[in-house]
């Protein structure tokens, strides 16, 4: 492997599919010759979240971060480390899986909600799946500088991408989500 897609988002082509990664924009936390680990940042899941509200006490919004593993928990956090189990993503955000340290931060102060984000599971791929799937042009490659992981973002952030992209791209931007119709 000649190149690692680590830090960068994946814009996924608009298809006709309707599955988790339609409209889709991935960050990529990890990747090597054994594969890559992402989080979808714009699916929001409405059902667990007004759960999580009714567990909690204060809105939670749940994430899908992927297709894979749904039964686990992953955090994305802005600032300061609250627990020594993290990968860090760049010098302002972290993810752990460590949820005593989460809730326990929240519980103290220390930390708020809108300084985390919560998915559950991942996106995954096997060693070079990644790079054939960029190379049938399923997704697309962007450097986003300046994007707070942490934010609530919705199939918005999908468009607003596209949109600065410009080009072809803005096409796509405007397009139903059902491309069938278009």
């Amino acid at each position: 492997m000649n190149y690692s897609y680590k830090g960068k988002i994946l814009i996924s082509t608009p298809d006709a599919s309707g599955d988790i990664f339609s409209r889709s924009v991935v960050l990529i936390i990890d990747h090597n010759e054994n594969g890559a680990f992402g989080l979808i940042l714009n699916k929001k899941n409405q059902n667990m979240s007004s759960r999580l509200l009714s567990i909690f006490g204060f809105p939670v919004e749940l994430y899908e971060g992927g297709p894979v593993e749904n039964d686990k928990v992953f955090f994305i956090l802005k600032g300061e480390k609250i627990t020594e189990q993290y990968s860090e993503i760049n010098d302002e955000f972290y993810i752990t899986e460590d949820i005593d340290s989460v809730v326990s931060s929240i519980v103290e102060g220390s930390v708020t909600i809108n300084d985390i984000k919560v998915f559950s599971g991942y996106s995954g791929w096997s060693p070079l799946q990644l790079e054939s799937e960029i190379q049938r042009k399923m997704w697309t490659i962007v450097d986003v500088y300046n994007l707070d992981y942490t934010l609530p973002n919705d199939q918005n952030l999908w468009k607003k991408i596209m949109q600065n992209l410009g080009g072809e791209f803005l096409l796509w931007a405007n397009a139903p989500e059902d491309v069938s119709l278009n």
